[in-house]
């Protein structure tokens, strides 16, 4: 939750007038990270002083995975529950073992067509491969955008770029993807 990158986001997300709320879980079992992800969601929603609408989940990784989970889950509930899923860094497949790939996507590719996604990716992204991402694209029903952040890795950090520019990019890509798709 601490990384530099997700502080940074929640920085700029704020000063766009858009409400972050981020939390960690300590466990990296996916199945732990969906239920206190659930719980938050539960808990927020539930608050009274709070009318929540125009949401959009996201996370990092494992935590985007973790949120394109919750946001079936939710879009099963409801359909006007979640407006979208922000994916830093979809971690598709461990690094070689691009198998997995049907496993790890199985969410996204549920995902309703009123859904929209997000991914930020390194295109030197070793958990990624940008063939079998295409092709799991391909499957989604959801409405996606992809941004290939040029020699970024997993943890979309590119060889010639400055941490600061490419958190710049990075940002500058999210909130305006989330502006867009609030209209």
């Amino acid at each position: 939750m601490n990384f530099r990158q997700l502080l940074s986001l929640a920085r700029s997300l704020a000063s766009h007038c858009v409400l972050c709320l981020r939390f960690t879980c300590k466990g990296l079992n996916f199945e732990y990270r969906k239920r206190a992800y659930r719980a938050v969601w539960d808990y927020w929603k539930n608050q009274q002083r709070f009318t929540v609408k125009h949401t959009f989940l996201g996370g990092r990784s494992m935590g985007c995975r973790v949120a394109a989970a919750i946001a079936r889950q939710l879009s099963e509930e409801s359909e006007d529950a979640v407006r979208g899923v922000v994916c830093l860094s979809f971690p598709l497949h461990p690094p070689g073992q691009t198998h997995a790939h049907r496993q790890r996507s199985e969410d996204l590719r549920m995902l309703p067509e009123s859904m929209r996604v997000l991914f930020v990716s390194g295109s030197e992204d070793t958990m990624c491969d940008r063939d079998i991402f295409k092709r799991t694209l391909k499957e989604m029903k959801a409405e996606y955008e992809v941004f290939w952040l040029e020699g970024g890795n997993h943890g979309l950090t590119a060889k010639g770029m400055s941490e600061d520019s490419v958190l710049d990019e990075v940002n500058s890509k999210v909130i305006s993807w989330i502006q867009e798709k609030q209209a």
